[in-house]
């Protein structure tokens, strides 16, 4: 790893008889993002957060301020930041892996956030083993140690030429799928409208590069705050335009290209119609004279 970046842990993984040393760096980071501070409007000067007690309303300084768990409207058991600390489990700092499961075993609302893991100097080979076996067998660790000050579950997979360890939200945090979709309707799509959104997808089916994706709220912060500083006139947000569920079948028509094809035909206009009527008539006309110019020598004289 560069070294730009700090580690944010470093420790030991260990499977089977084997352990070696690692450290763990962050893979996402939000520090580029655009921030803003709180203003006071009417002077222009930056706010300053200050905590005040909820009954007297006197500011508490830090060196005051302490935790506590309500049990009551109102009513609070203090919590001291030592005896916080001190339920914290000891940490021997090493990833123990426990079992070796299939990629796919791990459904993703699970992921909470990735880091990335490399060996320390000594430990490249076993390093290199356990990332190449992981690999040929294609399976993910499922590993547990104290992190930041939390017991966690991570899944560490091979990732390029190291590893990523992906820290795993516990059961009990992640909402149940059951309630959050029990009030949608039973719908079941079927006929054209299945097929023109199959169609649409076939169509646009494609390959997941990161590269491609702009933050485009960091890019519209970046042009309003640009705009602010020249004196320009603010970007407009555009409409968003709704499909109606009348209109679907026919959105879902016009996305597959089916309406545009359409009106690429000729249109059968009147003027259309009444010009080739026309031209039949005069065609009808000729043959009827060519033919008559035809059968005139074979007339008897009288």
């Amino acid at each position: 790893m560069a070294s730009d970046h700090r580690a944010q842990w470093k420790g030991f993984i260990k499977f089977g008889e084997v352990t070696f040393g690692v450290a763990l760096y962050t893979a996402a980071s939000t520090s580029e993002r655009i921030s803003f501070n709180t203003i006071n409007k009417a002077t222009g000067n930056r706010v300053n957060r200050v905590f005040i007690d909820s009954e007297t309303e006197d500011p508490v300084p830090k060196e005051k301020q302490t935790k506590g768990f309500e049990i009551d409207n109102g009513q609070y058991i203090i919590i001291d930041p030592e005896e916080v600390a001190a339920t914290i489990p000891e940490s021997n700092k090493t990833l123990e892996v426990e079992a070796f499961i299939p990629c796919s075993d791990v459904d993703d609302v699970y992921f909470d956030k990735p880091y990335y893991l490399t060996p320390d100097k000594m430990g490249g080979d076993a390093f290199a083993a356990l990332r190449d076996g992981m690999k040929k067998s294609n399976v993910a660790a499922i590993a547990r140690t104290v992190l930041f000050r939390r017991m966690r579950t991570v899944l560490i997979r091979p990732h390029g030429k190291g590893l990523i360890a992906t820290t795993l939200n516990y059961d009990y945090e992640v909402r149940s799928s059951k309630k959050a979709f029990e009030e949608m309707p039973k719908i079941k799509i079927e006929g054209e409208m299945l097929d023109l959104a199959k169609h649409i997808i076939s169509t646009k089916k494609g390959e997941f590069d990161p590269a491609t994706f702009d933050d485009r709220y960091e890019a519209a912060l970046a042009d309003l705050v640009k705009a602010k500083i020249e004196g320009k006139a603010l970007p407009k947000p555009k409409k968003v335009e709704v499909s109606k569920p009348n209109d679907l079948l026919a959105a879902l028509r016009e996305s597959a290209g089916m309406i545009k094809a359409a009106a690429d035909k000729p249109k059968r206009t009147a003027a259309n119609v009444n010009a080739g009527t026309g031209r039949q008539r005069a065609a009808r006309g000729t043959a009827s004279k060519t033919s008559s110019a035809r059968s005139a020598p074979h007339r008897k004289a009288s």
